[in-house]
């Protein structure tokens, strides 16, 4: 145990000392918030009146996805490439441990951006509503869908490629996972295809969780449900520690 303790404390290090992942991780999703909360051009679904109650729900669904897919596919990707992973994973602490440890940073540093986000959101005068408990199973099946797509990435690909990749992924998930755009403003195809990637169920699922009066979609579960199995799994199949 204490060597994975120490594992999690070097990965959280690391992670702090990273300028691009502290841009990522937070000031990104920070500053979309706080910018289209106060400017209003982008567009909102039906009844909703304030841009920051659709918002911060999606904002949410950003942070998530930018740590456990973008940063874990990236610096995996490099630890690969520059031979960390085998080195770690033949040391005590073994590749299982690493894994863990690995997953656990990622769990502390969603906690945090939890917290930014959520209080910067009610400074903007967010008023949370509805099954808020849903959202933490949410965000559960969520980070494990995108830590199976970022390590799928890093255990297939050049560390290059793999920052390409996950970058150019992060971006076409926020235009078409309804974090920025509402889903209904999609043409009917692209909503659909939308809908059945984890961005646009993960949306799905936390507007319904944290909207007063609403309502988590079954499809949204059955969605996040499949990739946190279908991806972990090819990731695991695939993944070559060096």
């Amino acid at each position: 145990m204490r060597a994975l303790r120490g594992q999690v404390a070097a990965e959280l290090r690391l992670t702090v000392r990273r300028g691009d992942s502290v841009l990522l991780n937070v000031a990104i999703p920070v500053g979309l918030l706080v910018f289209f909360s106060l400017v209003d051009v982008l567009p909102k679904p039906a009844g909703v009146v304030h841009p920051v109650d659709f918002l911060s729900p999606g904002i949410l669904a950003l942070a998530v996805m930018s740590t456990s897919m973008v940063s874990l596919g990236i610096a995996t990707g490099f630890e690969r490439q520059y031979g960390v992973l085998k080195r770690l994973g033949a040391t005590p602490l073994g590749r299982p441990k690493l894994l863990t440890a690995k997953i656990a940073a990622i769990a502390a540093i969603e906690l945090v951006q939890a917290a930014v986000i959520v209080a910067v959101a009610l400074l903007l005068g967010w008023n949370p509503g509805g099954p808020v408990a849903l959202a933490v199973p949410a965000i559960l099946l969520a980070t494990i869908a995108f830590s199976g797509l970022g390590l799928l990435m890093a255990g297939g690909l050049r560390a290059e490629v793999t920052l390409a990749a996950a970058n150019g992924l992060y971006l076409v998930l926020l235009l078409l996972g309804g974090m920025i755009f509402p889903l209904s403003k999609l043409p009917s195809g692209l909503r659909t295809v939308a809908q059945a990637l984890p961005a646009g169920a993960l949306s799905d699922a936390l507007h319904g969780a944290l909207t007063t009066g609403g309502a988590v979609p079954a499809r949204a579960w059955v969605v996040l449900a499949a990739w946190a199995v279908a991806a972990p799994l090819v990731a695991a199949r695939t993944f070559r520690w060096e």
